[in-house]
């Protein structure tokens, strides 16, 4: 499968931030957000099988692994390869997706899927429905820059199942968004890109 980057940091964002993680980025995506912070991910990548993707983990030392991108789905053969490597091996598996595909068995095999439903100022768009097939260790993450986003953050954690968390799409703004979720009542989290604030990748 054809792979960006393999590497240990720890998790930055939605319900698991802070914690150690290994990260797989698989390469490519199909959308092309205006606030992208990871364009490398829209490249080739490198191919490389599941057992060097293993190798390369299990010498992480870190027994949960975050599948992330781009868009993973869009290699889902190779990604449901790499969950049953992974499950074999009693790894923790939270993946990350863009909310536009949705596999049953990938989403049922994995311990947490985060579901990052693209706002207005991403200028694209999300599958919505995704989010009633959702179960209960899953969550949302929506990317609020603007009083729309945050009109449309609102519609989402009125419709999620599951718990929704906030995010700023610059961290300048996170004062702004604790602010403006305040004032409107919001029932998501908000929290800033831990890892941006700390310097780490």
């Amino acid at each position: 499968m054809k792979i960006i980057e393999i590497f240990e940091s720890i998790q930055g964002e939605g319900r698991f931030i802070g914690e150690p993680q290994a990260f797989v980025r698989m390469a490519g995506c199909n959308m092309r957000c205006s606030w992208c912070d990871t364009p490398e991910s829209w490249g080739e990548g490198r191919e490389m099988s599941v057992e060097d993707i293993m190798g390369e983990v299990e010498g992480k030392q870190i027994k949960t692994v975050c599948i992330t991108g781009g868009e993973p789905l869009l290699q889902v053969d190779e990604l449901r390869k790499l969950i049953q490597a992974l499950k074999e091996k009693k790894y923790k598996i939270i993946l990350e997706t863009n909310g536009s595909i949705y596999d049953e068995e990938v989403f049922s095999s994995v311990d947490s899927v985060a579901l990052d439903l693209k706002p207005p100022s991403s200028k694209e768009e999300s599958d919505e429905s995704i989010m009633g097939k959702l179960k209960a260790s899953d969550y949302v993450k929506v990317v609020v820059a603007d009083d729309t986003d945050l009109a449309y953050a609102k519609k989402i954690i009125d419709k999620a199942p599951v718990e929704v968390y906030l995010q700023p799409d610059k961290l300048e703004k996170i004062n702004w968004l604790i602010e403006k979720a305040l004032e409107a009542k919001l029932e998501g989290r908000v929290l800033p890109q831990l890892h941006k604030i700390i310097g780490v990748k």
